[in-house]
C-alpha cells in the first residue's frame, strides 16, 4: 500500500469514526451538541490537481507527449483515409490490393494502440509520482484550513451522498496549496 492510499484510508477511517460519533450523539438525544458541530466536505484529488503546481506539471507532461500525440493523430488520419479508399474503390480493386490495404490499416492500428498506451502509461506514472510528491503538502493545507476554520469533521466528498456547496472546502485547500509554492 503506498503512502497516499495509507493516508486516504486513515482519513476515511477517521471520517467513519467521526460520523459514528455524530450519529451516536444525535441518537442519544444530544441535538444541541450536533447542531454546534462544524462539518466540511473535501475532494482531495480536486484540491491537489487544481493547484497551480499541478497545472504546470500537467502542461509539462503535455509538452513532453506532444510529439507522440501528433503521431497518434496522423496515424488516425492515415487509417481513416485508407478505410475510405477501401470502401470507395473496393469494387475496382483486386483481392490482393484489398488485402494489402486491410493489412496497412491493421498495421496502423497496432502502431496507434502502442502510442496511445505509451502516452497513457506515462501520464499515469507522472500523476502518481506527483500525488506522492505532494501528499504531504496536501495534508498540511488540509490541516491549516481545518484548524483556521475550526472544523470538527471533514468528510471525503467521494464518501458523501449529498452535501451543499457551503460545506465544500476543496477550493480553500487548493488556495493553501498555492500559497505553499
Amino acid at each position: 500500500m503506498n503512502k497516499i492510499q495509507s493516508i486516504q484510508n486513515s482519513v476515511f477511517t477517521t471520517a467513519i469514526k467521526a460520523m459514528l460519533v455524530a450519529v451516536l450523539a444525535f441518537s442519544a438525544g444530544s441535538v444541541n451538541a450536533q447542531a454546534q458541530m462544524k462539518i466540511a466536505v473535501l475532494d482531495m484529488a480536486a484540491a491537489l490537481f487544481n493547484s497551480d503546481i499541478a497545472k504546470r506539471v500537467e502542461q509539462e507532461m503535455r509538452t513532453e507527449t506532444a510529439e507522440d500525440e501528433q503521431k497518434v493523430r496522423t496515424l488516425a488520419e492515415e487509417a481513416t483515409g485508407l478505410q475510405e479508399k477501401l470502401q470507395k474503390d473496393a469494387a475496382v480493386m483486386s483481392e490482393a490490393e484489398q488485402r494489402k490495404v486491410a493489412e496497412q490499416i491493421q498495421e496502423i492500428g497496432v502502431q496507434y494502440q502502442f502510442l496511445v498506451q505509451k502516452i497513457q502509461n506515462l501520464l499515469q506514472e507522472r500523476r502518481q509520482a506527483f500525488q506522492q510528491t505532494y501528499a504531504q503538502n496536501l495534508l498540511l493545507a488540509i490541516t491549516e484550513v481545518v484548524e483556521q476554520e475550526n472544523y470538527d469533521i471533514v468528510f471525503r466528498a467521494e464518501g458523501v451522498l449529498h452535501y451543499q456547496d457551503a460545506f465544500d472546502i476543496t477550493a480553500r485547500v487548493t488556495e493553501k496549496l498555492n500559497q505553499q509554492q
